[in-house]
């Protein structure tokens, strides 16, 4: 049998487990906006080394977080570029892709 005190802690580590995945379930715009100039670094360097497919999985993932990176004329072009960029990544031209990457992380570095 459990003592009353094993099954306190046991709750208490429990609990640890569940809040702070959930403290970091919503994170500002402002950190959305960093994640997303982060996987656009990656996605430019992947582009730069001509692998399209790559290039598209990180600008997508920078899209994700673009989106949910607040309102603003800035978010907005960026988000645009990020678009453009996966529409060249999937047809094959990651130097183009690149060059909207590269666009997307100037507007979105205005942000942070």
């Amino acid at each position: 049998m459990i003592s009353s005190r094993a099954a306190y802690i046991v709750v208490i580590v429990l609990g640890a487990f569940v809040s702070v995945p959930m403290a970091n379930a919503h994170p500002t715009a402002t950190g959305n906006v960093s994640e997303a100039i982060d996987h656009a670094k990656q996605a430019v360097a992947h582009g730069k080394e001509g692998h399209a497919d790559e290039l598209v999985k990180h600008a997508e993932t920078a899209l994700d977080f673009a989106k949910m990176g607040g309102k603003g004329v800035e978010v907005s072009e960026g988000i645009h570029h990020l678009k453009e960029a996966i529409a060249h990544g999937k047809a094959g031209h990651a130097d183009v892709g690149v060059e909207h990457i590269e666009t997307a992380l100037k507007h979105l570095s205005e942000i942070n």
